[in-house]
């Protein structure tokens, strides 16, 4: 094996992720946050580059059920952990109650902030059944959207909120 080889070879992060329910195991550069193995090692693209700051939500992703935004983690600090993407939400071709919602009351327009915002509102409803307006404008406070004005994000969160605790499960 020729020496530039294996420099790069040793240069490769080896990790375990159980990702929306499945184990996967990913090498990767090192520095690569966890966004940008999602993205471009997993193919999993629905979680969005935004400002690549944690300044605008756009890459939350639920790491072991909490949100996180992918952008400032690395992907090395993530092994062993639990990740749910937005790919994840779904069941088949059922839309979760979140996305649903957001379809139904308008909560996503141009669509680039969407995952964001419903992995974080899953989030939160699988921490809170039955949030307060309030409480559901406190939780996304970090999920930025020029498109909406934020009132159909809010709603659409309140009415998933409600079909999920009329249906008697967890989000």
């Amino acid at each position: 094996m020729n020496t530039a080889l294996q420099k790069v070879d040793q240069r490769k992060a080896h990790i375990t992720l159980r990702v929306n329910g499945e184990e996967v195991e990913v090498s990767f550069a090192p520095y690569k946050t966890l966004l940008e193995v999602l993205r471009e090692e997993l193919d999993l693209t629905g979680t969005k580059h935004g400002c690549e700051l944690g300044e605008c939500g756009a890459c939350a992703v639920l790491v072991d059920g909490e949100p996180l935004l992918s952008c400032l983690k690395l992907a090395l600090e993530c092994d062993g952990a639990s990740i749910e993407t937005v790919e994840g939400l779904a069941e088949g071709p059922e839309l979760h109650p979140l996305q649903a919602a957001f379809s139904d009351h308008g909560g996503s327009q141009c669509g680039y902030c969407t995952p964001g915002v419903l992995m974080t509102a899953k989030g939160l409803l699988d921490r809170e059944p039955n949030p307060s307006r309030e409480r559901i404008k406190e939780a996304l406070s970090g999920n930025l959207c020029r498109c909406t004005g934020y009132q159909q994000i809010v709603d659409s969160v309140a009415d998933a909120a409600r079909t999920l605790r009329e249906r008697g499960v967890k989000a």
